[in-house]
């Protein structure tokens, strides 16, 4: 079956090509199923050259090759890397955005180095404090932006402030919502419920007349539709898109081991296939990877570092998406007005 292809605006993504856990080759092959689906894009591929080009093979006219020394490794300290990696595939894919060369990044590498990189390089909007990793997760009707989910451990009230800020203007620029619904996650629904940090949080998010603020969430409603916002810190929101992960991930296992277990269940499967199909599609992670850096002055998309060849496509076509709605210029024109 052909390629459905896209026509934009012309855009340019760069990518980290050799962190994440599954190497360069991952990269590649999802580069190369991206610019066949968009003949608007462009991608340029940092990292160890002669992998890359081997890689690659005869090449592509719209995927170039930096060259790039170094590669910042999954369980190295964000403050080495910093100090010891700016030659590295990650720091250079950050520069490349940041010298005008690439409108968006992507890397399946290291979080906390690819946030302290992208704090040096690319700079935070001014006022706030700390960038914020968002995702647009599926819910019962609809699609609800969560942040943050692991950029922070530690947050404190003016940080979710900030966040609600910044995932609202999310919502307004990727969804069109005029007044997204944003939300407090919280260990129950009562004001009285949660630690210091939160409640304070919640006091300072009703006062504010520009955020539509519909006040605390549990767990499971992030599911159900009923907010289009809903934030929390990130040590508490990591755990939770992890364990929504892995319950999504053990239904489709349970799913397919049900429809071929026997050649009666195989059968059953097959007339129930378009309903699976998309019940499928709409569990896999793979198809929602790629969360946003909210918080600094530039598209930079941080995939699963364990993508594969599908999620990593996600995650470029995210980063493309927002390059092509302006999502950083239209968030930094708003927060001036918004920002404590």
């Amino acid at each position: 079956m052909p390629h459905e292809r896209v026509v934009s605006k012309p855009v340019t993504i760069a990518i980290d090509a050799m962190s994440g856990d599954r190497g360069a080759s991952v990269v590649v092959h999802a580069a190369l199923d991206a610019v066949r689906k968009n003949e608007a894009l462009s991608l340029v591929l940092v990292g160890i050259r002669s992998e890359l080009e081997a890689l690659l093979c005869e090449g592509h006219a719209r995927i170039r090759i930096v060259e790039a020394a170094d590669v910042v490794r999954m369980n190295e300290r964000p403050s080495h890397a910093l100090r010891h990696k700016k030659s590295s595939s990650m720091a250079i894919a950050l520069g490349l955005v940041r010298d005008g060369e690439a409108q968006g990044c992507v890397s399946a590498g290291n979080t906390g180095a690819l946030m302290a990189f992208g704090r040096s390089i690319i700079r935070m909007y001014p006022g706030i404090e700390r960038p914020a990793i968002s995702k647009l997760i599926p819910s019962l009707r609809g699609r609800c932006h969560v942040l943050d989910l692991g950029a922070n451990v530690d947050s404190t009230a003016e940080n979710l402030y900030q966040y609600a800020l910044m995932g609202s203007l999310m919502a307004s620029a990727i969804c069109s919502e005029t007044e997204p619904r944003v939300a407090l996650l919280n260990v129950g629904e009562e004001e009285i419920k949660g630690n210091e940090q939160v409640r304070l949080a919640s006091h300072m998010l009703a006062q504010c007349d520009t955020i539509n603020y519909i006040g605390y969430v549990e767990g499971s409603d992030l599911f159900r539709d009923v907010a289009d916002v809903v934030v929390c810190d990130g040590f508490v929101g990591n755990i939770a898109l992890k364990t929504g992960e892995g319950v999504a991930g053990l239904l489709i296992e349970l799913l397919e081991q049900a429809f071929t277990r026997s050649p009666y269940n195989r059968f059953v499967g097959m007339l129930a296939k378009p309903i699976i199909g998309r019940l499928l599609q709409l569990m896999d992670p793979s198809r929602h990877n790629g969360a946003s850096l909210l918080g600094l002055q530039g598209v930079v998309i941080k995939s699963h570092g364990n993508a594969n060849e599908r999620a990593m496509l996600a995650a470029i076509q995210q980063a493309v998406r927002e390059v092509e709605l302006e999502v950083p210029r239209r968030i930094n024109e708003r927060l001036d007005d918004l920002v404590l």
